[in-house]
């Protein structure tokens, strides 16, 4: 009998076991993929998430990957170009982008350690119900017989096509329609700073990663998914050449070492976040657009969250009843404006009262920063919008009008 079983070892999954066990729980976290294994991701950790890595004590470990440190963005759109950096987060200036299958595997052995037992290779294939209640897990590890394994508490960190969220069916709180496609790859001898560019119906990412190579990433609009994975490379260089001429110019200096990774399958919601002997993180709970890189971040602040309402509360039935109904208003509240920031982004279609916005954002460094800082996630969207920004946006209206008068 365990006290916690974490399905699913990845960025929500692993810290959440780690934490748990910490706390000192009999945790069980189990992972379908055999480790270490890369999975669909724009690798970006924001400053939040670098925080959360050094509270926890594995920020080192990390770095020790070799991922390069970022601590410059820039940004174009149109004829505006922004180059600054999110504020830092507890002394984190700098923001990291380590391949999966290096980060996934650190956070796991961080489970570990901290006492956690993991089984990897490992599906799971149903729940264990008493009356309406999650009570453990049905298991199937390589070629052996199912197994069943009982818990407290069954935490799903199983991503966006969650098994826990289906077997307890976890009703959507939350739902838009997909927004944007994507597909990216790896490039050498390509210099860059996390960089992105965006023109109406296009987007183009740069992230440097670990071997001295940098993720590019093209997003389209949905309904083009269908054309797009017919030709994919042609697609997707064609994309970066009508978004950044400079970008692909660059990318002739240097060579595609990866295949090409995508997908059409960005979905966007909240799924109900808890329930009796349950409760959902990460993907699983939560799936929003790549195209702000917010979800390996989210997914730790989610794993912290958790772990923070539950406390001490595990063992004690009511307690944790309330506990678990903290975390689903908490977290609702932490993650709905981004995302509604990041639906926004994803509709690749920048309406032009932004390009005024971002135009006066571009006279002011201090702006700049606070604007990268709302990406970032260390200033709160809703508090993005100032005085300072009001007065320039203001004055270049005023501006323009009078320049338009004297025509």
């Amino acid at each position: 009998m365990y006290d916690v079983i974490v399905v699913g070892a990845r960025a929500a999954g692993a810290p959440a076991a780690m934490l748990f066990a910490r706390s000192g729980y009999r945790v069980l976290l189990v992972e379908r993929a055999a480790f270490p294994k890369d999975t669909l991701s724009t690798l970006y950790l924001h400053q939040p998430g670098v925080a959360l890595l050094d509270r926890w004590g594995v920020l080192d470990e990390v770095v020790a990957t070799g991922c390069p440190p970022i601590d410059r963005v820039r940004y174009t759109t149109g004829d505006v170009t922004l180059e600054g950096c999110s504020w830092p987060v507890q002394g984190h200036h700098r923001a990291y982008a380590p391949r999966r299958h290096l980060l996934d595997a650190v956070l796991a052995d961080a489970a570990v350690r901290a006492g956690a037992e993991f089984r990897d290779n490992c599906r799971v294939t149903g729940l264990v119900f008493d009356g309406d209640r999650v009570s453990g897990v049905r298991l199937r590890s390589g070629g052996a017989g199912e197994t069943v394994e009982r818990a407290t508490l069954v935490i799903g960190a199983d991503g966006m096509r969650s098994t826990v969220a289906a077997a307890v069916r976890a009703p959507l709180v939350v739902e838009d329609s997909t927004l944007a496609c994507v597909y990216y790859t790896y490039w050498e001898s390509l210099t860059s700073t996390f960089e992105l560019y965006d023109t109406p119906g296009h987007w183009v990412g740069l992230v440097p990663t670990n071997d001295e190579t940098t993720l590019i990433a093209a997003y389209f609009p949905q309904q083009e998914f269908g054309r797009i994975r017919n030709d994919v490379r042609r697609s997707f260089l064609t994309g970066i050449e009508q978004t950044s001429p400079e970008v692909r110019a660059r990318m002739a200096d240097g060579r595609n070492v990866e295949r090409m990774f995508g997908t059409g399958d960005q979905r966007n919601f909240f799924r109900q976040a808890a329930g009796p002997g349950w409760v959902l993180i990460g993907d699983a709970g939560h799936h929003k657009d790549s195209i702000t890189a917010r979800g390996i971040t989210d997914a730790f602040t989610q794993a912290q969250l958790l772990a923070d309402c539950v406390g001490a509360d595990l063992r004690d039935p009511a307690r944790l009843r309330a506990a678990l109904d903290r975390f689903a208003e908490r977290r609702t509240a932490l993650l709905l404006p981004e995302y509604r920031n990041t639906l926004a982004t994803a509709k690749l279609d920048p309406p032009e009262h932004r390009m005024e916005m971002l135009r006066a954002i571009s006279t002011s460094q201090k702006l700049t920063d606070r604007f990268f800082s709302t990406w970032s996630g260390a200033c709160p969207v809703d508090d993005f919008v100032t005085g300072e920004l009001l007065d320039l946006v203001e004055a270049r209206e005023t501006m323009l009008r009078g320049a338009a008068q004297g025509l």
